[in-house]
């Protein structure tokens, strides 16, 4: 049975570094937005490739969609915020027969504003998009926690 790995947190808190170790240790198809937008639009940047997320996003959905009826396993490295948005992505996955591990990572926003600060000074590879502090304040208030009654409704890693 195949497993759609979803990751859950904000900005730099350690997604793509489990999102990376997932992809080797679980043999899956690893599918992070930011990699892809930084691939198809290298002259952009920040703010200018937000528009650009949702229809990445829905093509990456489609590809793990048929990964998982082939039964390999996919890590979505996209955050998701919202209750809303994981309980779409885990209903439509077990609709398709597979297991959904939620994967949620919740550094303090000192911590995350760490690993920003010395990734906004050398960008280490493609995946990244440099953040202010200002915009990791903002998105800190977006973020709906999992609650231990939404996190009942996931398989165990």
């Amino acid at each position: 049975m195949a497993t759609l790995f979803i990751t859950c947190g904000l900005q730099a808190a350690g997604k793509t570094t489990l999102a990376k170790r997932l992809e080797q240790e679980q043999s899956a198809l690893r599918l992070t937005a930011d990699e892809w937008l930084r691939e198809l639009h290298p002259a952009l940047a920040g703010a200018e490739l937000e528009p650009l997320r949702d229809p990445v996003e829905r093509v990456q959905w489609g590809t793990a969609i048929r990964a998982l009826d082939l039964g390999c396993n996919v890590v979505l490295d996209w955050g998701l915020w919202s209750r809303q948005e994981r309980d779409h992505y885990r209903s439509k996955a077990r609709a398709l027969g597979a297991r959904v591990v939620l994967c949620v990572l919740d550094p303090p926003i000192d911590e995350r504003w760490e690993r920003l600060s010395l990734r906004n000074v050398g960008l280490p590879d493609d995946s990244y998009l440099p953040i202010t502090w200002a915009e990791l304040e903002a998105t800190a208030a977006l973020f709906q926690r999992p609650t231990p009654e939404e996190l009942a409704l996931f398989d165990p890693l």
